[in-house]
């Protein structure tokens, strides 16, 4: 074979070679661009559902813009009502504060009033106990006697044993007999002299 030969067949085998990868190239080309325009009608019903989404924002705007231009004039009338607020509660705590005062005022009114009357209360209980004071003693005085009257006591007749003993023996000696004499002792008195005895 000559070298024109083998050349030319050379050349016929990098044809073929070439012929194949543009097929495969072809092949990858295609399925991309399938897949970009699966991609692309995607984006587009995307695009076609977003549409109404967007008009009706439009519609949101242009109805917002009337409201949103209101708004302004609604911070400003605020902003006075605030301020009117403001010096009202001012006033209301400069009258608070009169009012505070004058109940201060009643109130140690009240106290001097209070201890006016407390003062003359005092003066009358004192002329009161002073004119009760003798008779309450008395009447302390004659529950104590009540109470001692109601103890029991002992009675013991001091000179009755000689008595009778000298009546006995010398009746004709004595002159004149001796009177009796009592003597009084309460229960606690009794008990405290036979402890002694």
């Amino acid at each position: 074979m000559s070298p024109i030969q083998i050349a030319l067949l050379l050349l016929a085998v990098v044809g073929v070679w070439a012929v194949i990868e543009l097929a495969l190239t072809l092949r990858k080309t295609r399925t991309v661009v399938d897949s970009l325009d699966k991609t692309v009608s995607d984006l587009n019903n995307t695009i076609a559902e977003a549409q109404p989404v967007v008009a009706k924002l439009d519609g949101a705007v242009d109805e917002l813009t009337p409201a949103l231009a209101q708004v302004e004039p609604l911070l400003k009338s605020s902003k006075t009502a605030v301020d009117a607020l403001t010096s009202n509660l001012v006033e209301v705590e400069a009258v608070v504060r009169d009012i505070s005062e004058v109940t201060g005022s009643v109130a140690e009114a009240s106290n001097a009033v209070s201890s006016v009357t407390d003062s003359a209360a005092g003066a009358v209980q004192k002329l009161f106990n002073k004119v009760k004071a003798p008779a309450a003693d008395a009447d302390r005085k004659l529950a104590a006697a009540a109470a001692e009257a109601e103890q029991p006591t002992e009675r013991v007749l001091i000179g009755e044993a000689e008595d009778e003993a000298a009546d006995g023996a010398d009746a004709a000696q004595k002159p004149a007999a001796k009177p009796a004499q009592y003597y009084t002792y309460t229960p606690a008195e009794t008990s405290e002299e036979s402890c002694d005895e």
